[in-house]
Formats: C-alpha cells, structure tokens, sequence
C-alpha cells in the first residue's frame, strides 16, 4: 500500500498533480469506498444467507443474483482510484537500473494504455447493457433487469480511462523533469 506524501496537503496527492488531478483523486476515492462500502454489504447479505439457509431454512431470496450485478459495479469502482495512487502491480526486474526518464517513459506509454483500456471496457460495457436493456433480460428469482448491473460498471471505467490519461501526461511531464536534472 502506498503512504500519503508528505506536504502535499491533498488527500495524499503526489505534488506533480494539478487540480484536475486532485478532483479526479477525489472523485476515484469516493467511487472506491462506494464500491468497498458494495462489498460489505454483500458480505453481510452472504452471512445472512448462509445462516439462514442452514439454521431455518430461509437463504436470502436472489442472493447470487445480487452478488453478481453489485459485484461487477464494486470492482470496477476500484481500477481508477487504485492507478491514480501507484497500486497497480508492476514489475520492475528489468527498469530498476534504468534512468527515471525512461521509466517515466514506460509508465506514461503504460497508463497510456490503461486509459485506452478503461476507455474501450467502458464502450462496450455501456454497448452490452443498451443490448441486454432491448432484449428485456432479468434476473431469474428477483426480476431485476440485467442491463442496471451492466450500465453501473461504466462509470468506473470512464474514471480509469481518465485516470490512465491523466497519469500518462503525469509521467511524460516527469520524463521531461528527469531529463532536465541530469
């Protein structure tokens, strides 16, 4: 997990980002603890279930389907507010002896893609959901519509795509920084 910085006054935020880096911050961390806050109840609504279904015989009606559509909206609340902080997973075996600027170069083509890939996650989720909405497709014991579980993932996806290019301009701005330093 990374620390806050120190001095940056901000939520943690490193002191390379800008306001619009700040708000986008802000925006992923509440998107994130919205989703954490998802997954606790789901948690407590399995417990529920569980006991229930072995002490009464009364499970939570519709508890998996309820686990799938808010599972795939918690999840994908994550993605942005875990790249904006650095908490994806990398592996530098082969970077750690490079020059910052090159690293800083690989991380701004890396976010580049993460932001393309939030981008186009978020296209065609948004394309899924409209698909499943015109078929009329529910759930098989709540009823629910299937297409509101598709269409709630979207926004956390557009806030990867923001994240990812943002973190890219992050980069190539501290690329340019290294090698003015050395």
């Amino acid at each position: 997990m990374q620390e806050p910085v120190e001095g940056t006054g901000d939520a943690g935020a490193p002191p390379s980002f800008g306001p619009a880096g700040r708000a986008l911050l802000l925006v992923s961390k509440g998107a994130a603890i919205a989703g954490g806050l998802v997954f606790t109840a789901l948690v407590v609504m399995s417990i529920v279930s569980i006991v229930g279904r072995k002490l009464w015989s009364a499970p939570v009606p519709g508890d998996v389907e309820l686990l799938q559509v808010c599972s795939a909206f918690a999840a994908a609340a994550f993605f942005a507010y875990c790249h904006l902080i650095g908490g994806d997973v990398k592996v530098d075996f082969f970077t750690h002896n490079m020059k910052a600027s090159r690293v800083h170069l690989l991380d701004a083509i890396g976010s580049l893609l993460v932001g393309a890939f939030g981008w186009l996650i978020a296209w065609r989720a948004l394309a899924g959901a409209l698909a499943v909405k015109e078929s009329g497709e529910t759930t098989m014991i709540l009823g629910w519509p299937l297409w509101i579980g598709q269409v709630l993932m979207v926004p956390g996806f557009v806030l990867l795509g923001l994240a990812g290019l943002y973190m890219a301009g992050v980069h190539w701005r501290a690329r340019h920084a290294a090698k003015a330093a050395s």
